[in-house]
């Protein structure tokens, strides 16, 4: 598909990854902020995952609603090994940025608010890049958690720039339309400058 920026400019965009990868890029050129790339290309991928329900909620399973993150810390603090505490540690992060940046709004009448979110993930990411740094693993990864927690507040702030723009609906209808192939959601898109290419569902 095809995705207009807010400057006007049309730019080829094949699917979602590549939609947040030139959104978050706009964003952060546009507010000047510092971000290693590593760790913005983390972020393009789990927006990209977490943009079909089934990877956000927990089992797929969104009638259920989102597990608190403090059953996901104790979660952690549970693990029978260091691999699921760290898979824990990640999920707790991730769905900490993702709902601090795309959904704050939603935030505004529930128990906890987006300053609870931010201090559980930069936690949950700081944790993380310490557990991992002595692994294999963590030769790639330490670094990378570590930024996310050290500029999560930024990173929240670019995400919210990008809900602003429209990010937000625009997943919701990309998704209808790639399940169902959807008319309507395909001339939303179309209506808010994204084409998708074929005009048929991408899988």
């Amino acid at each position: 598909m095809d995705q207009r920026s807010g400057y006007g400019r049309v730019m080829p965009v094949q699917n979602l990854q590549d939609y947040f990868r030139t959104s978050i890029d706009e964003v952060i050129a546009g507010q000047g902020v510092d971000i290693d790339p590593h760790a913005t290309h983390y972020v393009v991928n789990m927006m990209t995952l977490f943009s079909r329900s089934e990877h956000f909620y927990e089992d797929g399973d969104e009638a259920s609603g989102l597990r608190p993150l403090a059953l996901m810390l104790a979660d952690a603090a549970d693990s029978p090994t260091p691999e699921h505490r760290n898979q824990t540690l990640k999920r707790i992060g991730d769905v900490a940025l993702f709902v601090a940046g795309f959904f704050t709004e939603g935030l505004r009448d529930k128990a906890v608010d987006v300053d609870y979110y931010m201090h559980m993930g930069q936690n949950a990411y700081g944790s993380l890049s310490e557990e991992v740094r002595g692994t294999l693993h963590g030769k790639a990864f330490a670094d990378i958690y570590l930024e996310l927690a050290l500029k999560f507040r930024l990173l929240m702030d670019v995400l919210g720039e990008v809900r602003g723009s429209g990010g937000q609906d625009l997943v919701r209808t990309f998704e209808v339309w790639r399940k169902t192939g959807s008319q309507r959601a395909e001339r939303l898109l179309r209506e808010q400058g994204v084409f998708p290419i074929g005009g048929k569902p991408v899988h």
